[in-house]
């Protein structure tokens, strides 16, 4: 007999929540099992361990994440178009996945280190190519300015649009599309009034 699928999801979200309050190496299998009102070895019935339980949200994570920017990089856009899409995606990412996110932002770095988690170094890699490449681009086409550092608006642009998993909540005032508008706004156009 094995466990239901929204079950499983319902665990895994649970899990995220309890990862990106306390911390992979902090969050124990027990804490997991209470924040989910069930016993600790109920849990092992779901998962081997609470590795598997990070792997699985991370990849899934990922998975969705690329698809989006694989969509958005294979449309053929201009390149403000093409960072206007993978902004407005990464929003929609922290919308589906804020947990997930926010577990990235602090985890990645240490977990890419492990056999089971070298994904993420690959995914890191394959981001940085997809970022910068645009940004290249967009200097090369002389829509984006020709003194642009664009290894230095790569970060920028990178951290500031994923460190908004540490505020952001589902449901809240603004949609993801509305805060990518905004912040493109001000990224794109400034936040001065242009007389």
């Amino acid at each position: 007999m094995t466990a239901s699928p929204e079950r499983r999801r319902e665990l895994l979200a649970t899990a995220a929540e309890v990862f990106a309050a306390q911390g992979y190496n902090a969050t124990t299998v027990r804490k997991i099992a209470d924040a989910a009102g069930m016993l600790a070895g109920s849990l092992y019935y779901h998962f081997d361990s609470k590795e598997s339980m990070l792997d699985e949200i991370l990849s899934a994570f990922l998975t969705e994440l690329w698809e989006g920017y694989d969509t958005v990089l294979a449309a053929g856009l201009g390149p403000r178009e093409t960072i206007e899409a993978l902004v407005t995606e990464s929003f929609r990412e922290i919308d589906r996945h804020r947990a997930a996110v926010a577990i990235y932002q602090k985890e990645s770095r240490t977990l890419a280190a492990q056999p089971r988690f070298h994904y993420l170094s690959d995914s890191q890699q394959k981001f940085e190519k997809a970022w910068l490449g645009t940004l290249e681009r967009g200097v090369a086409a002389k829509v984006f300015r020709a003194d642009l550092d664009v290894r230095l608006t790569y970060r920028f642009v990178r951290d500031t649009v994923w460190v908004a998993a540490s505020w952001y909540r589902p449901g809240g005032q603004h949609s993801p599309e509305e805060i990518a508008r905004q912040y493109l706004s001000m990224v794109l156009d400034g936040i001065a009034l242009r007389t």
